[in-house]
């Protein structure tokens, strides 16, 4: 076997004391690192877990700026968001914040892969029912400015913009038949 890491084999380096202060799961991935030959001193911390090791080496092995998340603070979840932004070339740094759950994430990345302008919402006052609320009215190109209020609920959010949409069909209708 090929001498992979500080100059011990996979095998011997299995045997460290260092090794064995990782569980089972953060084991596996540091061995799949080396054997992907990936800098595993990024990731083999006893700090990550098993599951946002798997995030940084997703991250390593498609060449991601992983630096953006590969940060203790950040759950798994939130990882995976900044790194499915990375990987479509988003501007992450909208988002890849502390402030934001994944699921708020989410909603500020799906925004951002239709080109909608985020900063609308993308603010810790709103939670990311609200998000998708406000983010589904910027889709249909509504004035989502008479809902984006952070003292509205989602369902009055919701009501609003159904609201919304029901008046811009009819809108369109009315000029259809005046065609």
């Amino acid at each position: 076997m090929n001498k992979i890491y500080n100059n011990l084999t996979v095998e011997n380096l299995t045997k460290t004391d260092w090794f064995n202060q990782f569980d089972e799961h953060q084991q596996e991935k540091i061995i799949e690192g080396l054997e992907d030959n990936l800098d595993v001193s990024i990731y083999a911390k006893k700090e990550f877990s098993w599951l946002q090791m798997w995030q940084i080496i997703d991250g390593l092995k498609n060449n991601l700026d992983i630096s953006w998340y590969a940060k203790s603070e950040f759950d798994y979840g939130q990882m995976e968001e900044i790194r499915l932004g990375l990987e479509d070339n988003l501007n992450v740094s909208i988002y890849a914040k502390i402030d934001f759950n994944c699921l708020e994430m989410e909603q500020i990345r799906l925004g951002l892969e239709d080109n909608l302008d985020v900063l609308i919402y993308a603010k810790p006052e709103f939670n990311d029912i609200q998000m998708k609320q406000i983010r589904l009215g910027l889709e249909e190109k509504l004035d989502v400015s008479v809902y984006t209020k952070k003292e509205f609920s989602w369902q009055q959010m919701q009501k609003i913009r159904r609201r919304l949409e029901k008046e811009a069909r009819e809108k369109l209708r009315n000029e259809q038949k005046n065609i």
